[in-house]
């Protein structure tokens, strides 16, 4: 990645873009310019960046003159709003709110699953749910090998998948219920601090929620195979970083436990920490502050043919957001994509 580019980060105050920020840094993306946007009451705050500090600008309409890639972290509505702007500015959107996650004009891309289908956008990428990231890293080796048939899916999410006035809420809740006083809700529809809520967005008209629905759409879209049948519940839990997953997937054909750890240590992204017998396995702060997604508990579902038991977990912030965006964008330039087909192809 010798060709050098100038990146904007859309969002750049808020948790996941500081991590975007730091993603860049580490990972020396190839960019001459970042440039940080925000919303106007964040203007000229100082984030820091390769030993120096960005000077936060407003995001307009107009701030993606001579940029090349726009990562967003700005949420739906924003990204509904600002990225046709860039695309016609011709920069490049990696996007990671939900907004244009089931666009067909837009690849849904993980990639070490699906970065073939970079070879089609039209100028924006959209950035997986976090849950659905970490699952299909894993899922993608075996379904190459067996034919995944059903998925069955319990998440246990922290509260960071929420932002950072989830994380201050929970914080505050258990300082509070340690002085005896009542807790303040104010984030979730009800207490977070050791409790778990089996809803993570709004209800939909199927009386599964938005959270719920998005595995299962998003899932099928990145596969590229409508035949795998997915069903999940989303479960809210009082940890910081680290969403967790327990997985129950059907095959076509049989894969033994041990095939599925051989698979999973040999793929791209995947750490298997699976010893039962040492009580090696993953966990949220095993998971925080790391890269990888975390696969253990691998072990032969006896009640139904042909099908596993497995537990993954993933920095919800890193892997499941800022990271996997840089990623994409880091595919972008390896294969020479970073280019806009269409300038109008996002036109209203």
């Amino acid at each position: 990645m010798s060709a050098s580019y100038t990146v904007a980060v859309a969002g750049a105050t808020g948790a996941v873009g500081r991590e975007m920020l730091a993603t860049l840094e580490v990972r020396d993306f190839p960019a001459s310019k970042v440039v940080a946007l925000a919303s106007a009451r964040s203007i000229g705050t100082s984030l820091p960046f390769r030993g120096g500090e960005l000077t936060v600008r407003e995001l307009t309409e107009d701030s993606f003159h001579g940029v090349d890639i726009a990562l967003f972290s700005a949420g739906g509505g924003t990204s509904e709003r600002f990225a046709p702007h860039a695309v016609r500015s011709g920069c490049v959107v990696v996007d990671n709110s939900s907004a244009w996650r089931m666009d067909d004009r837009c690849p849904l891309v993980v990639p070490e699953v699906n970065a073939h289908a970079l070879g089609k956008h039209k100028g924006i990428i959209a950035n997986p749910n976090c849950s659905t990231i970490q699952m299909v890293v894993v899922l993608s080796p075996l379904h190459k090998a067996a034919s995944i048939r059903r998925v069955v899916v319990s998440t246990y999410q922290a509260v960071s998948g929420t932002g950072q006035k989830a994380v201050a809420e929970l914080d505050n809740q258990v300082r509070q219920i340690f002085n005896m006083a009542e807790p303040e809700v104010k984030v979730y529809p009800h207490r977070i601090a050791f409790n778990c809520l089996p809803q993570i967005d709004v209800f939909l008209e199927n009386d599964y929620t938005k959270e719920e629905m998005k595995m299962v759409l998003e899932t099928v879209k990145i596969m590229e195979d409508e035949k795998i049948k997915i069903t999940a519940t989303t479960v809210r839990v009082p940890v910081f970083y680290g969403h967790s997953e327990s997985v129950n997937v059907e095959f076509e054909r049989r894969l033994s436990a041990n095939d599925a750890r051989s698979l999973l240590r040999e793929a791209k992204g995947v750490v298997v920490l699976d010893n039962p017998a040492e009580k090696i396995y993953p966990m949220p702060i095993t998971a925080a502050g790391e890269d990888a997604v975390f696969v253990g508990r691998i072990r032969v579902d006896e009640s139904q043919p042909n099908t596993l038991n497995m537990w993954v977990v993933a920095d919800n912030v890193r892997k499941g957001a800022a990271l996997n965006t840089v990623q994409i964008a880091e595919a972008l330039v390896r294969e020479n994509l970073v280019r806009v087909p269409d300038p109008t192809a996002f036109l209203n």
